[in-house]
């Protein structure tokens, strides 16, 4: 899980790349649940969470310039 603190001192672009490397892991969790693979069932609400913080700091950002 990521802290909101750490977050907010990276640039836009930063939080996109972290972004994008999340959602290519939320795949990969939905492929592993799918074909019956997964070992860690609660990495999945993780994700999911940390990407709507970065969502919420990204529109922020984009808000306040």
């Amino acid at each position: 899980m990521t802290k909101i603190a750490d977050l907010r001192s990276q640039t836009a672009d930063q939080l996109s790349d972290e972004l994008l490397k999340l959602k290519k892991e939320q795949f990969n969790l939905r492929f592993q649940a799918a074909t019956g693979q997964m070992e860690k069932t609660h990495r999945v609400s993780e994700v999911r969470k940390d990407i709507a913080r970065i969502s919420t700091l990204l529109r922020e950002k984009r808000a306040a310039s």
